[in-house]
């Protein structure tokens, strides 16, 4: 009976983690548009960060309940669902064509920050504070990048993006706006706690390590908002959003989420750890491959990433 509650106050918690990122996304992308903010820019940030809100939720509220293991499974186990499965199954639904500054600047910088993870982790064993100004350091010059990136759009591509607009949409008020958000952030809060609790309880019942749970329960529930926003984005033909909201969220995830948790309380980095990084730079070098050449992720590189998180899946089921 225990066993089961646990479960339910878990999917409880899934399921308020993804309404209220749902509401974030949409209060927050609708104030970024009124404001005139890219594409590509609104899924490198609002989107990607209203969708990481469960991760950053779940690992800051695991590290200052001392579930390190839980908080750093989170981040390092969502980077990898993200990549493998989320775009994988987007990839094979409609290919995504990727923009070349995505290419040349956002994925190689995922792929520095995925291996800076486990060198700062090992180097003495915790992600401590020091490592927490780094990687707000890092977060830091990420969004001055993207603000640049935003002043210098093309004229062209800014009418491009206006004409694109099919249908007049209703535009919400600033209170809608503000009420989806205040709101949306409550429920990643509550369901933050709720999902924290019963995976530690589940974990304990079980006699399953905390990490595996942070690696798959956990992460796949806090992952759903971006694989809803990736299928949705990918079959309305706007890739922008659905690549950008992956890369932003991965980059995210590193650099705020780990780094806002470690501000706060010392994370203990356990060398289990450094195959599960491993595994994330390698899906973020294999997207970038993909990529490099054509500029589009296919099906059958969609099918590649597939298989490569099933193998993934195999380990820690096997470990």
């Amino acid at each position: 009976m225990h066993v089961f509650l646990q479960i339910v106050l878990l999917i409880v918690g899934f399921a308020m983690l993804v309404k209220g990122a749902d509401w974030f996304v949409e209060g927050a992308s609708e104030a970024a548009s009124k404001l005139g903010i890219p594409q590509l820019v609104i899924g490198l940030t609002i989107v990607a960060m209203g969708t990481s809100a469960p991760e950053a939720a779940i690992s800051i509220s695991a590290a200052v309940k001392h579930s390190a293991d839980i908080a750093v499974g989170n981040v390092v186990g969502s980077n990898i669902l993200n990549i493998l499965l989320i775009l994988g199954i987007t990839a094979v639904i409609t290919p995504l064509a990727v923009k070349h500054s995505t290419v040349k600047y956002e994925i190689p910088f995922v792929i520095a920050i995925s291996i800076l993870l486990p060198i700062i982790g090992l180097f003495d064993g915790s992600v401590g504070r020091i490592d927490g100004i780094i990687l707000w350091a890092c977060f830091i010059l990420y969004m001055i990048y993207l603000l640049k990136m935003a002043k210098a759009e093309p004229e062209a591509v800014r009418e491009k993006k206006e004409m694109e607009t099919e249908l007049p949409r209703a535009r919400f008020s600033n209170l809608k706006i503000v009420v989806l958000i205040a709101i949306g952030l409550v429920l990643i809060i509550l369901g933050s706690n709720f999902t924290v609790d019963a995976a530690t309880e589940l974990a304990r019942i079980m006699g399953v390590n905390e990490r595996i749970i942070g690696l798959t329960i956990v992460a796949f529930g806090t992952s759903l908002p971006e694989l809803v926003t990736c299928i949705v984005a990918g079959l309305k033909k706007k890739a922008d959003i659905a690549i950008g909201n992956i890369v932003g969220s991965n980059i995210f995830n590193i650099l705020f989420v780990l780094g806002t948790s470690a501000l706060i309380t010392n994370i203990p980095y356990q060398r289990g750890f450094l195959v599960d990084s491993i595994v994330a730079v390698a899906s973020a070098l294999l997207l970038w491959v993909l990529v490099l050449k054509k500029g589009v992720l296919g099906r059958i590189g969609g099918v590649i990433m597939l298989i490569g998180y099933a193998a993934f899946f195999v380990y820690l089921v096997m470990s």
